[in-house]
């Protein structure tokens, strides 16, 4: 919030008078597509703004790990669009299908196209089940991602709920980049904090694809303390790699051994949102190389890409950085429709992990968009404590609560 606050510095006070009339379409309802279109319209009142977003309710997933360990509800990860819709965004419930960046244009499933000046995407990721040899979306019934909030984090509950109380929950990682960092990580800790509670002899596996993690070491201490021997990692060199799995019979294979759990977290590898292939923004590598100072896409004019599906490295894919990444996109489009260039700015992201219900740790950075690039600023970069003392991880725990609600307050309304 205080680097959108420093931002809103970047429009000076003539421009502010001049009131254009531009129309800007988002795709995307999430952290970052619903808060760009409410900035944009706050700053720009007189700027049409249209949100293009399929569901009517956005259920999150920050917090929903709390949700598969029995502490939340799926309720209160819910969220609906009548607060954008009273702050003047006109909101289509529909799917974007298609983009013609050449005609300025978006074809939305029920068969409207609509035509805009700029267009942000804020599609957040694909699940690629295809690249895991056996995996499918059909597959996920048996061995739940639970990647995407709603019926898949309710199903992953029920399955910890049901196995059996000395029973094994195998987490497979895939390889980096993906949403949400240490969000495997925190799942494994919660789902260990209920066994602990219900089911004293179970053990979590996290089979990783990954060298390292993030938090890794305030992770690793944290189980250690809390958990014993209940949660073991395996790293891609020490065959953590799953690459073939078979959801029939609950099987798990990496390189060298096979794994047959009570349940299966099989997290398949992620790319951009499937609009943004179709509008031509995601490049090989699968997600949106954009502009540092704009997020403009650096593919096709005219079109920015926010959230979880550009590459904004070193910032991770969080919804932290999505709604700090939507700040900064409006603050430069609107200096676009008044025909002012955007500026260097600064970006921050904090991502809270969850060690159990009444514990986290958390991690911090800042971010400087310079040269049409993106750095870390090593200065602003922080962590907790590895010797915490007594009552700060439960203080972060409530830190993490007031983070959610006030995102979710300022996204949603």
């Amino acid at each position: 919030m205080l680097a959108a606050m420093a931002a809103s510095a970047l429009l000076p006070a003539r421009a502010v008078a001049f009131k254009p009339k531009a129309r800007l379409v988002v795709v995307g309802g999430g952290f970052a597509g619903a808060t760009l279109a409410r900035f944009v319209k706050r700053l720009s009142p007189e700027t049409s703004v249209v949100l293009i977003e399929a569901r009517d309710h956005y259920v999150s997933c920050p917090m929903s790990n709390l949700v598969i360990a029995g502490q939340r509800s799926l309720a209160s990860q819910t969220f609906d669009y009548q607060g954008l819709e009273a702050a003047g965004v006109d909101v289509v419930r529909d799917m974007a299908i298609d983009v013609d960046a050449t005609k300025q244009r978006v074809r939305l499933h029920g068969g409207a196209i609509m035509d805009y000046d700029r267009l942000v995407l804020a599609p957040g990721v694909m699940l690629n089940f295809e690249q895991l040899s056996g995996f499918s979306e059909q597959a996920a019934q048996k061995m739940p991602h639970a990647w995407q909030a709603g019926s898949q984090t309710i199903l992953l509950r029920r399955q910890i709920e049901a196995m059996p109380d000395d029973g094994l929950v195998v987490i497979s990682v895939p390889a980096a980049p993906y949403r949400c960092p240490p969000g495997p990580y925190e799942r494994a800790s919660l789902m260990a904090s209920y066994f602990k509670q219900n089911k004293p002899r179970a053990q979590v596996l996290i089979l990783d694809s990954n060298e390292r993690f993030s938090k890794q070491a305030l992770f690793q201490q944290g189980w250690k303390r809390l958990y014993g021997d209940s949660i073991r990692w395996q790293s891609a060199s020490n065959d953590g790699r799953v690459i073939r799995v078979e959801p029939d019979a609950m099987r798990l294979h990496t390189d060298f051994a096979t794994y047959t759990p009570d349940v299966a977290n099989v997290i398949p590898p992620q790319q951009a949102g499937l609009i943004a292939h179709r509008a031509g923004v995601a490049d090989a590598s699968g997600w949106c190389p954009v502009n540092g100072l704009s997020f403009e896409s650096r593919l096709q004019r005219n079109i920015h890409v926010i959230g979880d599906a550009a590459i904004a490295a070193p910032m991770p894919k969080s919804a932290f950085a999505a709604n700090a990444q939507a700040k900064v996109c409006a603050i430069a489009l609107v200096r676009l429709f008044r025909g002012l260039s955007p500026e260097s700015t600064v970006l921050a992201n904090t991502c809270y992990s969850f060690l159990e219900p009444e514990s986290a740790i958390s991690i911090s950075g800042a971010y400087l968009t310079q040269d049409d690039q993106f750095s870390s600023i090593a200065a602003a970069a922080g962590a907790s404590p590895l010797a915490p003392p007594a009552g700060l991880q439960a203080q972060e725990a409530l830190h993490a609560a007031d983070w959610f609600r006030a995102i979710t307050q300022e996204t949603f309304g």
